[in-house]
């Protein structure tokens, strides 16, 4: 992700809204994403990154 992060993509937990650039606060968003459709599709890769995590910590803990 070479891009300037103010035009990236953002996904607003608060709104559930793609955002470009810092729109809102650093609070309601995550990313930066490199598209518009990846940034809609935030909380599913949340969710993956949040599941593979927890996968390894248990991995870890045997």
């Amino acid at each position: 992700m070479s891009e300037d992060p103010s035009k990236q993509y953002w996904y607003n937990m608060k709104t559930q809204a793609v955002e470009q650039g810092y729109a809102s606060p650093s609070a309601d968003r995550v990313g930066p994403f490199a598209t518009q459709s990846e940034a809609a599709h935030a909380l599913e890769k949340l969710r993956e990154n949040s599941q593979r995590w927890a996968a390894e910590e248990a991995a870890e803990d045997r």
